[in-house]
């Protein structure tokens, strides 16, 4: 498969929202809103439209992920959400180029670590352990394996403690 990762477009708005609306349609742990989620995240002042990336397979978007800005204290970091792929094409190893693309210009752009609410047998293959264990704590009630950081350079998560600051467009509708 030869998949290529870029920065999304705006052209690329409607394939992205149904990617991802397909994506999550049957999905367990979800609002099934993530395709809404990130259309409010667009607009968000904590939008960073270099880590808004797509996955294309024959000119097709297939897949997108997203990176928006979170405060812990007085530090800035970055929050995965959503990383989506077609049903059709998960298990494929998408995801894992997104999540490898995104965190590699995360760190070109200066940002020492991402969190991340998901699923605690596949994030920690990225790097991603248990967010409590560096002081990080979720700004909601959630199990403490699905609520994971990661530091994208060494020793980048050492100085930040505290709650999440999403970005208000996570808890809108």
């Amino acid at each position: 498969m030869d998949i290529i990762i870029r920065q999304e477009k705006n052209e690329d708005n409607n394939e992205v929202y149904h990617v991802v609306q397909k994506a999550f349609e049957k999905a367990d742990y979800s609002d099934h809103d993530e395709h809404n989620l990130i259309k409010r995240l667009r607009t968000s002042a904590k939008f960073i439209p270099e880590l808004s990336l797509v996955a294309e397979y024959d000119n097709e978007i297939v897949g997108h992920i997203l990176f928006t800005e979170i405060k812990v204290g007085d530090q800035t970091l970055i929050a995965l959400a959503p990383v989506a792929v077609l049903p059709e094409l998960q298990s494929k190893g998408i995801g894992k180029l997104l999540i490898t693309e995104g965190h590699n210009i995360a760190k070109q752009l200066g940002y020492k670590g991402a969190v991340v609410l998901g699923h605690d047998k596949y994030y920690p293959k990225f790097g991603y352990t248990k967010a409590s264990q560096y002081g990080i704590e979720a700004p909601f009630e959630v199990s403490d394996d699905n609520f994971m950081a990661v530091e994208l350079v060494n020793g980048g998560l050492s100085d930040v403690h505290g709650v999440v600051e999403y970005a208000k467009e996570f808890f809108e509708k």
